[in-house]
């Protein structure tokens, strides 16, 4: 799997991925998805916000256990945060079938090749789900899909995002093939899960730090997405004294340390990671410079406090070079506190019959945003993390070792299994 996901959509001059939403990249993935299902025999489908499922048994049945992840990508984005979540789920079903479980929730086979005297059966169906436009590279917006079906994100809304060159989310759509018209609330398809287990590469150094392969997350910190406006004049760059001048550059560049220094003393993250400017000539004075913040805290109240802190620094420096600011929210997702019965389920089911019988599974906050946390309002979701060497992530530089992905997918196949409600039936003899 990992052979024929590596190629789609790679950088030949950075090396990173660019798999934005809607595009060829993410088509070339999405295809991928479906052959990955259909070569199983699993039930494929896409739902009205361009998710996409796949099934083992009967998703009508409810009480559905689920994973997976998303494979799009940040501009250079590494090769794990995202497709490991979905590469795993595949891997764990296999795994799940390689040892004679199946499942007799209605259509779809998981007959298993075991012998004696029964094959594990699963009460419940098994689902893989990809979500689409989780990292929000092309709209500046992060999991438009499963806040479309959480009902976390407006049709409205939906339709007023736009990308870099201006075209709009439904635009996108249409050219990739999908029927933006229909996009909206799934209450229907998400009332099918009973509990969502995402895996995904740890975005952070605790597990190596740790020794630990394998985590679970206890929670997701606030976040949210800022845009800064800071509006000028433009003027030529060789005949403009200093002192004429109304540089929206100078205040953008002091708020970008400001953040650096309020984020310090809060104990939180603040970074500004894209900047557009305008006319963005290197021998003109810009006009303006837009400057994105991305921050996050281990409390809403932090977050607040440090957020405030630096609008306050970006309209006191704006103000001393006579330029013009303005803070638009574009985003907020509040803490999530993942389930804690199903969190401490998945944590006995991974310790029983371990080589170290009782010793626990290390639970770690993480301040990564994911689809577990849009899902957790509605369905009970949990997440495993799978040992990042480096703590390198958003990068070309990614890695994760394949003994730990394999633990990952071990882990994965067993907490399916416990949730999904083993039992033993009778094989028919011929």
């Amino acid at each position: 799997m990992w052979r024929d996901l590596h190629p789609l959509g790679r950088s030949e001059d950075s090396g990173g991925y660019r798999r934005y939403a809607w595009t060829p990249a993410d088509t070339d993935c999405r295809a991928w998805f479906r052959a990955q299902a259909e070569t199983r025999g699993l039930t494929y489908e896409v739902d009205r916000n361009g998710n996409q499922w796949a099934w083992l048994g009967d998703p009508a049945a409810g009480d559905a256990v689920v994973t997976g992840s998303h494979l799009d990508s940040v501009p250079d984005g590494g090769p794990f945060d995202g497709p490991l979540g979905i590469v795993a789920a595949f891997a764990a079903l296999d795994d799940l079938r390689g040892t004679g479980t199946g499942t007799d929730t209605g259509t779809g086979t998981g007959t298993g090749n075991g012998s004696g005297a029964g094959t594990a059966r699963l009460a419940r169906p098994l689902g893989i789900v990809n979500f689409g436009d989780e990292e929000g590279a092309r709209f500046g917006l992060a999991c438009v899909g499963s806040r479309l079906a959480a009902g976390r994100l407006t049709r409205a809304q939906a339709f007023a995002l736009r990308d870099a060159d201006g075209v709009s989310l439904p635009e996108a759509m249409t050219a990739a093939g999908h029927d933006p018209e229909v996009i909206g609330p799934d209450p229907q398809r998400l009332a099918r899960i009973g509990a969502f287990v995402e895996l995904h590469v740890e975005q952070g150094r605790a597990l190596d730090l740790s020794g630990d392969p394998i985590g679970i997350a206890s929670a997701i910190w606030p976040h949210g997405r800022w845009r800064f406006d800071f509006r000028g004049e433009a003027n030529h760059a060789g005949t403009t004294r200093l002192a004429d001048r109304r540089d929206p550059m100078l205040p953008y560049a002091e708020t970008v340390l400001a953040a650096r220094r309020e984020a310090e003393l809060a104990g939180a993250l603040a970074t500004f990671g894209k900047v557009a400017v305008e006319p963005n000539g290197v021998n003109a004075i810009p006009s303006l410079v837009r400057g994105w913040l991305d921050s996050r805290a281990a409390d809403q109240s932090t977050l607040d406090v440090l957020v405030g802190a630096v609008e306050q620094a970006a309209r006191e420096h704006a103000e001393r070079h006579g330029v013009d600011v303005a803070v638009v929210r574009e985003s907020i997702t509040p803490v999530v506190e993942f389930e804690h019965a199903l969190r401490d389920e998945v944590g006995r089911i991974l310790t029983d019959g371990t080589a170290r019988p009782g010793a626990p599974v290390p639970v770690l906050p993480t301040g990564a945003g994911h689809d577990a946390g849009i899902l957790s309002g509605t369905v009970p979701t949990a997440m495993l993390f799978v040992r990042n060497p480096t703590g390198v992530s958003h990068s070309p530089a990614e890695h994760a070792r394949e003994e730990d992905c394999l633990a990952g997918v071990r882990a994965l196949a067993k907490v399916l299994k416990g949730l999904a409600g083993s039992r033993t039936t009778a094989r028919s003899s011929g």
